[in-house]
């Protein structure tokens, strides 16, 4: 059976507590006024120009070389500045997939030429990037992709669909799965390719949720052509890429801070509640060793592992408890409270999107069978 956590938990950071005050300075002085509903689940709201500022105060693309425009910083540095941009609702939702996913994965298997048309822009904040992998008929199977890529004379025609792509309406790159290799069948014959958004031949209609807000999309692909340089990585490597990709989406502190926001008001409007006051130190607890798990992963990604089966506990134990934290408010608290306060208006709006949690960066099945594998259960 293989062992998971064995990582002691990360030594204090040095400079932490300047670090936090630096990034809480930021905040004060850029965070953009909103409905709290705007603070919750904040890393799927996007503003462009508080993206623009984070990046132009060093706060993205941070443990990136400086030759495409990073700060090659620690990698712990990077963690405590999201939590702080996350524990304040910060609306990041416009570069985090760029900052997250995207730039690190031409840092390990891009070209030259892709790292320096991309990197500096992403890690400036004004270039914005989104993930094709989901498709129609796929489900959560995403080794069932069938929008395909066709070689041909200098380049690639691409034809097929992606849905649920979070922020494709506002990015300008996408990172797609794509099948290269004509009749192959799940994992083999796959290929990840990095396409401009304003190629001729894409169609990006919305998709709207149960709140009226407009994040995932679907992504049509009709005759669109690119050339040879859009590859990433090894042609038919495209599943050992993107499922090594996936430990980078699945434990970060996106994936238990969700709701945090949501917490936070409990806390302002609890005073000497007992029983709100229990509710809170139950749910702080379970915050408590969400965070140090996922450290530990954290800790193992910046040692280059690919702790896959850490990652996917995270996402599961960390999607599980922000799904439960808007159901376990609303049990106790009073039906009469005042709809008006922010208290009340954040747990409208986590019951209602909260359910997609566990949906986003693979379902809770898909998890557990990655865990039961990687545990030698099955």
């Amino acid at each position: 059976m293989t062992a998971v956590f064995a990582l002691p938990p990360a030594p204090p950071l040095a400079g932490a507590a300047a670090l936090r005050a630096a990034i809480r300075g930021f905040l004060a002085a850029h965070l953009p006024p909103g409905d709290a509903t705007r603070r919750a689940n904040s890393w799927s709201v996007a503003d462009a120009d508080f993206s623009r500022a984070l990046g132009a105060a060093g706060y993205i693309g941070m443990v990136w070389p400086r030759e495409y425009g990073g700060h090659e910083r620690p990698a712990l540095e990077r963690y405590l500045v999201l939590e702080e941009l996350l524990a304040a609702g910060a609306p990041v939702g416009a570069h985090w997939i760029a900052d997250r996913q995207t730039g690190p994965l031409l840092l390990r298997y891009g070209t030259e030429a892709q790292r320096r048309k991309y990197l500096p822009g992403m890690a400036a904040g004004t270039l914005f990037a989104c993930i094709g992998l989901s498709e129609p008929g796929a489900g959560s199977d995403l080794a069932g992709v069938r929008s395909r890529a066709e070689k041909i004379p200098g380049g690639w025609r691409i034809n097929g669909q992606k849905l649920w792509t979070s922020g494709a309406h506002r990015a300008h790159a996408m990172l797609a799965l794509l099948r290269s290799e004509a009749g192959s069948e799940r994992g083999a014959g796959l290929s990840q390719f990095l396409i401009d958004l304003d190629t001729p031949g894409i169609t990006i209609r919305p998709v709207i949720d149960l709140t009226g807000a407009h994040d995932f999309n679907e992504v049509f692909f009709d005759d669109v052509l690119v050339g040879d340089e859009a590859l990433v990585g090894a042609e038919g490597n495209g599943w050992a890429q993107v499922t090594a990709e996936l430990a980078l989406e699945r434990s970060g502190p996106e994936r238990y801070l969700s709701s945090h926001a949501l917490l936070v008001a409990l806390i302002d409007a609890a005073g000497d509640n007992p029983v709100l006051r229990a509710t809170i130190g139950q749910l702080t607890a379970e915050l408590w060793t969400l965070r140090q798990m996922s450290l530990a992963t954290a800790a193992k990604l910046a040692g280059g592992e690919d702790p896959v089966v850490e990652a996917a506990i995270v996402k599961d134990l960390g999607n599980d408890f922000e799904q439960r934290v808007p159901q376990l408010i609303q049990a106790v608290l009073d039906a009469d409270l005042d709809g008006s306060t922010d208290l009340v208006r954040l747990l409208a709006h986590l019951l209602q999107v909260s359910p997609s949690f566990s949906l986003r960066g693979g379902t809770r099945e898909i998890l557990r069978g990655i865990i039961a594998r990687g545990l030698g259960l099955r």
